[in-house]
């Protein structure tokens, strides 16, 4: 049986005054509240009533992954390049990996994920379609080098996560697994006490076909996602795709040469020719793997390089420089259009479609051209849904204007498929006596951000206030001062705690009642029972945390109603 708490022996320090460096919720509240003291940026270390909010977590994780007949493992952190490098991804994630030598010379990184290892474990350990399918998990601290850690422990450099992977030999055993995890991904959150949403996302670095992220709507969400107020549709933006409709070009005029001198942007352009941005056609120029590429855009959106990147993958995407236009007469900065670009490939948003026509760059120094038509005028190489999303862009799926939302990505589920199995030649021996490649799935949740999110959702302008099942006790009994209502606390809280209640009791001498009041608050432990001023005549007060609602009651009366 667990030992009451009893924050005269807890190590515990509370803080009037947010941390001078915190901007987000979470990270001013478990900082005051004493559950976490930050060691280094981006790394964080968990204090006693941190400690058993994140293993809470951990137990409601573990429990439904072993529901769905999951497997718990553990794999180390540190990690050799070669398994990396097998799948091409020790380059993949650029400076997001913690990179190291051993004292022999050899290569090793610190794991953001497990794919290779988890992969290299089965091949090991499974030869035959009797094996599978199989799904294996671990819960384990993950490291990536983020460039700006921020909001706590939201953004880490360090952080922990349960990551599964599954295993079968079919197509449909894979969506089966995938669905087994969506489902459990549900219960887990539902239990957690998470405001969430599951939104249709993009695989990036990991591979594979179908991808779904679980957000969590917060302000300090680091993730922008679109929802359809009319449909089920809901999305990340980098996965919102807009579909191409060809226009009838036929009356559009000949292209004809507009003077426009000193009108290198598409807000001089448009101010100077009193037109709508939308009228114009914006290229922007990028380099992708060092190549110079074309990227057309209506004049008023911008490119958003994050998907761009995503489309493009694994290839590098980068901005280019003055010195790019050096020595290519064909390019002209400021006045690039689309038509005669004929060393250059040209990729354009949908919304680009054959037969619109567009203001834009006569590639000639302070001229422009009108009524230059795609398909007519010039040819896109590529369609890509490349624009930054905004309010208002139409559904999808039905059309009506999606609203925008901010969240933290609290979980994001893949169809891997076989780009691990074929890395690793990972096969087993079929049915039919020959051998099948396996096909994989992969499947994540923070549980360190899942902390982050909770206190985000969850807190109010007192302080922390967490659902029941994470929350670090289940009741905070407080001791007002003197020693009648401290001998009270005590005995109240032992009598909770052999009735198998958590109990975490502020015992501390000389702390006055309204630091201690105020303390509770700020902790958000579920119930608050407060000995105070009718201890002699065996009254406590019950107040809830979330709702502010207080009863007056005998200790019998309460203690019933605790242990109910």
């Amino acid at each position: 049986m667990a030992q009451v708490q009893r924050m005269s022996r807890l190590m515990i320090k509370t803080l009037r005054d947010d941390p001078a460096d915190a901007e987000t919720l979470n990270h001013k509240l478990l900082v005051r509240a004493g559950y976490v003291r930050r060691t280094a940026a981006g790394i964080w270390s968990w204090l006693p009533l941190g400690k058993k909010v994140l293993e809470n977590i951990t137990h409601v994780v573990r429990e439904e992954m072993d529901a769905i007949g999951a497997q718990e493992v553990l794999l180390p952190a540190l990690l050799p390049k070669e398994s990396y490098d097998a799948t091409g991804r020790y380059d993949e994630y650029g400076d997001l990996l913690f990179r190291l030598k051993d004292r022999k010379g050899a290569d090793y990184l610190l794991g953001p994920t497990h794919e290779e290892i988890f992969t290299q474990i089965v091949k090991d350990q499974c030869s035959s379609y009797k094996d599978l399918p199989v799904i294996l998990y671990q819960i384990q601290t993950k490291y990536r080098d983020e460039a700006r850690p921020r909001a706590g422990v939201l953004r880490g450099r360090e952080f922990q996560m349960k990551d599964s992977y599954s295993f079968d030999t079919t197509d449909e055993g894979l969506a089966e697994s995938y669905a087994l995890h969506r489902a459990a991904y549900i219960k887990i959150f539902e239990r957690l006490g998470l405001d969430h949403r599951i939104v249709s996302a993009v695989s990036g670095a990991m591979g594979g076909s179908a991808s779904e992220e679980f957000l969590a709507p917060a302000p300090a969400g680091e993730d922008t996602f679109v929802d359809c107020p009319a449909c089920d549709y809901a999305a990340n933006t980098e996965a919102v795709s807009f579909v191409a409709t060809a226009v009838d070009g036929s009356a559009h005029g000949p292209v004809e040469d507009l003077d426009t001198p000193d009108t290198p942007t598409i807000e001089t352009l448009a101010a100077h020719l009193g037109v709508p941005a939308s009228a114009t056609l914006k290229n922007l120029l990028v380099k992708v793997d060092g190549e110079i590429v074309a990227v057309g855009v209506p004049g008023d959106r911008e490119v958003d390089l994050g998907k761009l990147g995503e489309h493009l993958s694994p290839a590098v995407v980068e901005l280019v420089t003055a010195e790019d236009f050096e020595g290519r007469d064909d390019l002209v900065r400021g006045y690039v259009g689309p038509q005669g670009l004929e060393k250059v490939r040209y990729i354009a948003d949908p919304r680009v479609a054959a037969g619109t026509a567009w203001i834009t760059g006569a590639n000639k120094i302070n001229t422009h051209a009108k009524n230059v038509v795609a398909g007519r005028d010039f040819e896109v190489d590529e369609y890509l849904d490349v624009v930054v999303v905004e309010e208002g862009d139409p559904c999808p799926k039905c059309g009506t204007g999606l609203k925008l939302d901010r969240a933290i990505e609290i979980g994001h589920i893949f169809q891997l498929g076989r780009k691990f199995a074929d890395a690793f030649q990972l096969d087993v021996l079929g049915q039919q006596g020959k051998p099948v490649r396996v096909t994989m799935g992969s499947y994540g949740i923070g549980v360190s951000r899942a902390v982050a999110a909770l206190a985000e959702q969850t807190a109010d302008d007192k302080g922390l206030c967490w659902p029941k099942e994470i929350a670090p006790a289940d009741v905070h009994v407080v001791a007002a001062g003197k020693a009648l209502q401290t001998e009270l606390a005590l005995d109240v809280s032992e009598q909770l705690n052999a009735a198998g209640v958590r109990v975490l009791v502020d015992d501390r001498p000389g702390v006055s009642p309204g630091v201690k009041f105020t303390d509770a608050e700020l902790i958000g432990v579920p119930q608050i029972l407060v000995a105070g001023r009718r201890s002699a005549e065996g009254v406590v007060e019950l107040k809830d945390r979330r709702t502010g609602e207080r009863e007056e009651l005998t200790v019998a009366e309460a203690i019933a109603r605790l242990t109910a």
